[in-house]
């Protein structure tokens, strides 16, 4: 039986499967295997960013599958990022073809800015680049105007969407008063620790999509963090369902109306994070599932 996965309609009317796998800290080849496994296991939405060094497996990996006659390109929506060194204005679309050298493709289905705030420039690879104390270069680039340049990305056929990552209410607010083309996503971070639910709201407004990063925590069995996978209601919840804890979690973020990105490398693990739409969490599921007091580990 074939999973009923859902997928979402953004403002733009491009579509997207309601869940993606996370890339972020997967190197060395691990990337690569991963996406492979996640195309076979049916995901068909894949999240990257050039901060995390991974395009090229990325993209290598997708290559190859549409070579297997497994998906077509157009079958599968890759996202990236803007880094926060590449704001200028006149830096944007040499980003954006970077991403795309590096992926090996002509176009990428959508385009985030990764966060709200800029870099000085010192170099492609420089990602951090710090002062003589140390410090992080801060350049003073307004957001308004690297949207602006990523609008005519669009324009361009360098993506399909633009949309943008870790902007809170009054920055999303700022944005949307100021553009021309409204953004599609908000990605942030967001599971039971941090659930989000006031820019949810906002962003269900604005019909902006969210999708939730770091959606699991980041996993550590040694010290049972997040405890939200540890906590024996939870458990209780999965066993009702004959579910493991951490589709539980995944489940609930995607009834809360965001798209999970989980990240993983372990070919099991990816097949189960993605077997979370053939079952519903009730209310009093939510109830026990909603309070953010327990303790996660960062992200």
């Amino acid at each position: 039986m074939s999973n009923p996965v859902s997928y979402v309609t953004h403002n733009d009317g491009t579509k997207m499967q309601s869940i993606g796998l996370g890339t972020y800290t997967s190197l060395g080849g691990d990337c690569e295997r991963a996406v492979r496994d996640a195309i076979d296991a049916g995901y068909r939405h894949i999240d990257t960013a050039y901060f995390y060094e991974n395009e090229y497996e990325v993209g290598k990996a997708v290559h190859e599958k549409v070579a297997e006659g497994v998906i077509k390109r157009e079958d599968i929506f890759v996202v990236s990022k803007l880094w926060c060194h590449f704001h200028e204005p006149e830096r944007v679309e040499y980003a954006c073809r970077k991403t795309l050298t590096n992926f090996g493709m002509d176009y990428v289905d959508l385009y985030l800015m990764h966060w709200p705030y800029s870099y000085a420039y010192r170099g492609d690879d420089v990602m951090f680049p710090t002062d003589a104390n140390g410090k992080v270069e801060l350049s003073d680039i307004d957001y308004l105007e690297t949207w602006k340049a990523m609008e005519t990305l669009v324009a361009k056929g360098l993506t399909k969407s633009i949309g943008v990552s870790n902007f809170n209410s009054e920055q999303l607010k700022r944005l949307m008063e100021n553009c021309k083309i409204k953004p599609i996503h908000n990605q942030i971070e967001c599971h039971p620790g941090l659930n989000q639910k006031p820019l949810i709201k906002l962003c269900k407004q604005y019909n902006v999509i969210v999708t939730a990063y770091c959606p699991l925590g980041r996993p550590d069995p040694i010290n049972k963090l997040p405890t939200f996978l540890y906590d024996p209601k939870v458990k209780t919840i999965a066993d009702k369902y004959q579910k493991t804890p951490a589709q539980v979690v995944l489940r609930y973020l995607l009834e809360l109306g965001t798209v999970p990105l989980p990240k993983s490398v372990n070919k099991n693990r990816i097949v189960e994070n993605f077997n979370i739409f053939d079952f519903q969490l009730n209310l009093d599921d939510h109830k026990i599932i909603t309070p953010s007091i327990m303790l996660i580990a960062g992200c």
